[in-house]
């Protein structure tokens, strides 16, 4: 995992810390992936979509733990709300944290 976190930052093992500071869950998968089944109050901007539509991250004024499937586009997806200056984090997949979440 040590070379995944080199590649495309930290990812789950902040999931807790950022659930505490009230972070929102941000979906950047596919539409169709995301009828398919999400993580409840999940927020959906595919992560084509999320340079477009940065401020309404922005407005929510909260950290974010941005998902997808496999954890690669998260990590694209972190790195341009980071870049935006959003606090922000790669949850990964779908999968792993919603063992995480609980």
């Amino acid at each position: 995992m040590g070379l995944l976190n080199a590649l495309f930052g930290k990812s789950t093992n902040n999931v807790a810390e950022y659930i505490e500071k009230g972070a929102v869950i941000l979906d950047v998968r596919t539409k169709s992936e995301y009828q398919g089944g999400h993580i409840k109050n999940a927020i959906h901007i595919p992560v084509q979509e999320l340079e477009n539509r940065i401020n309404e991250v922005k407005k929510l004024n909260k950290p974010v733990i941005a998902h997808c499937a496999s954890g690669m586009r998260s990590a694209n997806a972190a790195n341009i709300l980071k870049s935006n200056g959003i606090d922000a984090i790669n949850g990964g997949g779908i999968t792993s944290l919603q063992r995480k979440l609980g």
